[in-house]
């Protein structure tokens, strides 16, 4: 389950509000927000229009939030992740790449390593580009050692299943190996 949802956020100013005429057609701004819920996405929606294009909320109006679900969440994904976050000392714009089967999916793992590896809070976090990235264009070394075409996940530390044939006690007199050694 996850606590992220991808959302498709469109507003635009007043016609007679904030200086334009009453009769006037305004711009109207879409923007791709990831939050939890519709009312987060409509403030980080007015958080991002007041900075890049000075519209308050009080002079602008909500045309549409809509939820996006992605198509094929079957097939693994390599995502690169453009942001931006304030640090203790300036603001940092990053590139990072993650694999995962969804954009969201790929979203939260980013908040999780920026809140660990980097101390960031989530309120001074932007997301500003998500994209697909190809194979042949990725980058980080982190998801190339995934990519390669023998990969393999050896258990070096599994312990053998009893035959369901005998009965064994519950309490065994010696401690079981689970270590085999070649």
């Amino acid at each position: 389950m996850t606590w992220l949802h991808q959302y498709h956020v469109v507003g635009r100013m007043v016609p007679g509000k904030g200086g334009s005429k009453p009769d006037e057609e305004t711009a109207v701004y879409r923007m791709r927000i990831f939050a939890p819920n519709p009312v987060v996405a409509k403030s980080r929606f007015w958080y991002f229009l007041r900075k890049l294009k000075r519209v308050k909320k009080a002079n602008g109006e909500i045309l549409s939030v809509n939820e996006i679900h992605e198509k094929n969440i079957s097939a693994v994904k390599n995502i690169g992740v453009w942001l931006r976050y304030k640090s203790r000392s300036d603001t940092v714009n990053m590139y990072k790449e993650y694999r995962d089967v969804t954009m969201t999916g790929a979203v939260e793992q980013m908040y999780m390593e920026m809140s660990g590896r980097h101390r960031a809070r989530w309120s001074s976090i932007q997301v500003l580009k998500v994209q697909e990235v190809a194979d042949e264009d990725v980058r980080r070394p982190n998801t190339l050692q995934f990519m390669e075409t023998d990969l393999k996940f050896p258990l070096p530390h599994t312990r053998p299943r009893a035959s369901t044939k005998s009965k064994r006690p519950t309490f065994m007199g010696s401690r079981p190996v689970t270590f085999v050694s070649n």
